[in-house]
């Protein structure tokens, strides 16, 4: 993952594509899908560090 300082920015797309390869997944679908996976889950990641007051 790539982070700052209390906060998740992406992931390293690189070993992901690299692990989609390692699996079978088609390049061209991991290419596809991996942006928009990668924006939710970053989302995510961020709305769980947030405080819980707010």
């Amino acid at each position: 993952m790539r982070v700052l300082p209390g906060a998740v920015v992406g992931w390293d797309l690189s070993a992901a594509l690299a692990l989609g390869d390692a699996l079978g997944v088609p390049p061209l679908a991991t290419a596809e899908l991996l942006p928009v996976i990668e924006a939710v889950m970053v989302a995510k990641y961020n709305e769980q560090m947030e405080p819980a007051d707010g």
